[in-house]
């Protein structure tokens, strides 16, 4: 076809190259990169195909001429586009063959290079599995006897170089013996290095064993015979004592003294360049000389730390004043450890930390040098500045020692602990049995002389005595002027050992003057009593003293509690374990001996006996003064009682015993206390209802029996109540506020305002049967009742007494009543009250018309 032929030859010709001359349009050039592209669509490029087989003279035709569709174009176009893609398609096909005919010779090599490979590996393996039995002498050509050979040359390598140094020894005892030299070794000691010093020793220990068998005249005799050599006497061979013209012992002694000294020598060298390697190579050397004693002593008494800490351990303890008064102040938070001390310890810390790792690195047997260390730094630089610290707090006070010896126990118990965790030669790993066992013990030792036996609740008894005799010494110059006579109270205030003193002040001034007490001291007890000093208290003709200097302080007491919970928590933590119930068992004593004895009964003695003497008081109203003081009492009571129970008791638990004695103990003060207490109560009772009988005294009998003119009855009835009610009710209504703050609401004011109440009322059931009253009277009388019964009720009075005070108005109305309501009346006094019939007879026996039928009615029915 002329199509295809023209189609044909085109292909021939590049895509681009198309006649110029041509009246067709010409299609588009394309190749395999086209059909490659990621940008290629099908659409796209029929499109485009379309588009190129319009000529331009047709597409620029008239309109009318566009209507014409001619398919020659269209059909030209895509037949070349056809055969275009069909020889891309043969070009693919030839390409394709020829990679597949690549990737089969490729496939070809790989397979022979694999069998080469597998043919290599397996010859490999035979190798190896021949080497292997060769080695292990059961196959062919074995290698066993080369290993023999190897073993047996060794061997004679050791015989050789044994043998050499048995000749090199020979040769040296021989020079030692005969010419009383050791050139050879000292040849050796000049060369240096630790490996040659190291075999000097090895020779030397030798050479001193060979003496020792071969020369026994060169050692010591015993019991006048040298020492037998294979059963001969080595000093009874006359060839040997003509030759033998040195003492070879000395000889060799002094060879090892000389290399020793070379060792620690070399030994410090190489401390100081910080050779760890060298020192220990000195250290193994020195072991077998005398088992490290001279190394470890040169190591630890020359450390530095010992010379650069000699003088600050040795120096006078100086420090703040002020930290001084603080420490010795019982008020005041103590400062804690001292300055110096707590330096002393840190720097022992990272000292003894530091030091471990040199220590393991430098000496093979590092735990045994840790130790001696350790006890050098204990027993030299914290015992000296301990002892120091300690003597100049004991210088200032009791308390200061005390104070100062727990906390420097705290600083060194966690020092303890401290290094306990590094591990030291073990770290990092926790310290090792013997270490731990070391530092405990010397914790120990540092601590022993002040908790062996009782020094420490001595000193803590002692410091506690000393405080509370100072705070209350005042209080109790204030009872003993009282007394006008010493009791066995200034007895426990005279601890000096005096028992007769003529004064309180004497007392006092006397213990002050004693050799044990410091200046400080002696000052912080004069502030804590509340003088200037000694010698103003020993000028004054009396000490001065006032009211509140006698009377209790809850202030003090809980200042009393406070020091003795400082000694019991110190003790524990000093000194406890199984001595904790005999020491809290001592301060108990200590607490009631000062608290409720010398503070709390004297006060109370002075209420009780204040009460008493205002009993007989009868040209005034009594002094009710001393009632405030029962409320400080009572708190410190219940402070007192808490204490023992929630703080001491418990503390005593682990010995039955012991817990059995104080708990007695303290049962039988805390009842003595209450029945001193009550002991005040009923005084005071007895006071109240004594003066208020002494008002009823004053009674009228025309106050119940008025006159019968006519003006005085209007004049009487318009009074409320009788004089003697109202200064009754008076007096009952002051005392009511004084008791209600001395006591606290509960029980206890209850109980009281109840037994005043019933004695009150049968003063007045007593009162009213005293007097004649006619019809006039019996309206006093009732209002009397009642304004006696509106005082009783404002009172906080117990429940079983209600019915008895509501009495009090009914009674009233039996000398208002006629005597036909009078039965009525006495039923209802005998339902409220349950009055006992002789008082009711006797009140109704007091009325004007008692012998009238209707009340005599009453009284036999009764």
């Amino acid at each position: 076809m002329p199509g295809t032929t023209s189609t044909s030859s085109s292909t021939s010709q590049p895509a681009t190259a198309y006649s110029g001359r041509s009246v067709f349009g010409q299609a588009p050039s394309f190749d395999l990169e086209t059909f490659s592209n990621r940008d290629f669509i099908v659409k796209g490029f029929i499109e485009t195909l379309s588009d190129s087989a319009v000529p331009p003279n047709r597409r620029s035709a008239p309109s009318n001429q566009a209507n014409a569709f001619d398919p020659k174009p269209l059909i030209r176009t895509f037949e070349n586009a056809l055969n275009r893609m069909v020889d891309i398609s043969s070009d693919l096909e030839r390409r394709e063959d020829e990679l597949s005919a690549a990737v089969r010779r490729a496939e070809a090599q790989h397979g022979d290079n694999m069998a080469s490979v597998r043919r290599k590996l397996e010859q490999d393996m035979r190798s190896f599995e021949n080497l292997n039995a060769s080695l292990s002498g059961k196959g062919p050509g074995s290698v066993g006897g080369v290993v023999k050979t190897g073993s047996k040359l060794e061997e004679l390598d050791r015989q050789r170089v044994r043998a050499q140094d048995t000749r090199f020894l020979i040769q040296c005892w021989l020079e030692l013996s005969e010419q009383g030299e050791l050139f050879m070794l000292e040849d050796i000691r000049r060369q240096g290095g630790g490996e040659s010093k190291v075999r000097c020793a090895h020779i030397a220990r030798q050479l001193m064993k060979i003496s020792q068998r071969l020369d026994p005249e060169s050692w010591p005799q015993t019991n006048g015979a040298s020492i037998q050599v294979n059963g001969v006497g080595g000093g009874h061979d006359p060839a040997k004592k003509k030759h033998q013209r040195h003492n070879t012992r000395e000889l060799i002694e002094k060879f090892s003294e000389t290399l020793e000294k070379d060792l620690l020598k070399s030994f410090d060298e190489f401390y100081r360049r910080e050779n760890f390697d060298g020192m220990n190579d000195c250290a193994k050397v020195l072991y077998d000389f005398n088992g490290g004693a001279s190394v470890i002593g040169a190591f630890v008494n020359q450390h530095q730390f010992f010379i650069d800490r000699s003088q600050l351990v040795t120096e006078e303890v100086g420090g703040d004043a002020d930290s001084w008064e603080r420490l010795a102040d019982p008020d005041a938070e103590p400062p804690g450890v001292e300055p110096n001390l707590q330096s002393l310890l840190e720097e022992v810390k990272i000292v003894v930390q530091e030091e471990s790792a040199i220590i393991k690195r430098a000496f093979p047997y590092g735990e045994q040098v840790m130790i001696k260390f350790l006890q050098r730094v204990f027993q030299q630089s914290i015992q000296q500045r301990l002892e120091k610290v300690l003597e100049k707090a004991n210088d200032v006070s009791s308390l200061a020692f005390l104070r100062s010896l727990q906390a420097a126990r705290s600083a060194i118990s966690t020092l303890i602990d401290d290094l306990k965790m590094h591990g030291l030669t073990e770290s990092p790993e926790p310290a090792s049995p013997q270490i731990t066992t070391v530092l405990d013990q010397q914790f120990d030792d540092l601590f022993v002389p002040y908790f062996a036996g009782s020094n420490y609740i001595e000193r803590e008894k002692r410091n506690l005595e000393e405080l509370y005799s100072s705070l209350l010494f005042k209080f109790t110059i204030f009872h003993s002027r009282r007394r006008k006579a010493p009791t066995t109270l200034m007895k426990s205030l005279a601890k000096s050992g005096s028992e007769m003193l003529a004064s309180a002040r004497d007392a006092y001034v006397e213990r002050l003057d004693s050799s044990d007490l410091t200046p400080a001291q002696k000052k912080m007890l004069l502030r804590i009593a509340g003088l200037k000093d000694a010698e103003d208290a020993k000028a004054q003709t009396e000490i001065e003293v006032s009211t509140e200097d006698g009377v209790l302080s809850t202030i003090n007491a809980k200042r009393m509690l406070k020091w003795l919970a400082e000694a019991v928590g110190r003790g524990l933590e000093l000194n406890g374990g199984n001595e904790a119930a005999k020491d809290v068992s001592v301060l108990l004593q200590i607490l009631i001996t000062n608290m409720a004895e010398i503070y709390l009964e004297t006060a109370l003695d002075a209420d009780s006996d204040m009460a008493a003497s205002q009993e007989t008081a009868t040209k005034s109203e009594p002094d009710l003064s001393y009632v405030p003081t029962l409320r400080p009492a009572i708190t410190i009571m219940h402070l007192l009682s808490t204490f023992i129970h929630t703080v001491l008791l418990p503390l005593a638990a682990s010995n039955i015993s012991i817990r059995k004695d104080m708990t007695r103990s303290t049962a039988q003060t805390l009842e003595n206390l209450e029945n001193k207490v009550n002991n005040v109560l009923q005084h005071s009772i007895d006071v109240i209802l004594n003066w208020t009988s002494k008002l009823l005294t004053q009674q009228k009998k025309i106050d119940f029996r008025p006159k019968d003119d006519a003006a005085a009855p209007n004049t009487y009835m318009e009074l409320l109540q009788t004089p003697t009610c109202l200064s009754v009710y008076s007096f009952l209504c002051r005392i009511h506020p004084l008791f209600l703050t001395s006591l606290t609401f509960g029980p206890n004011l209850t109980s009281f305002l109840t037994e005043l109440a019933l004695g009150f009322r049968n003063l007045l059931f007593a009162h009213f049967q005293k007097w004649q009253v006619n019809a006039a009277g019996g309206i006093m009388v009732a209002k009397d009742l009642s304004k006696y019964t509106e005082v009783l009720r404002s009172w906080d009075l117990g429940e079983d007494f209600e019915g008895g005070v509501e009495s009090l108005v009914e009674i009233g109305h039996l000398f208002v009543v006629g005597s036909e309501a009078l039965a009525d009346g006495v039923r209802g006094v005998r339902e409220k009250g349950g009055m006992e019939v002789g008082v009711l007879r006797g009140l109704l026996g007091r009325r004007e018309d008692a012998g009238s039928i209707g009340v005599q009615r009453v009284l036999w029915g009764l």
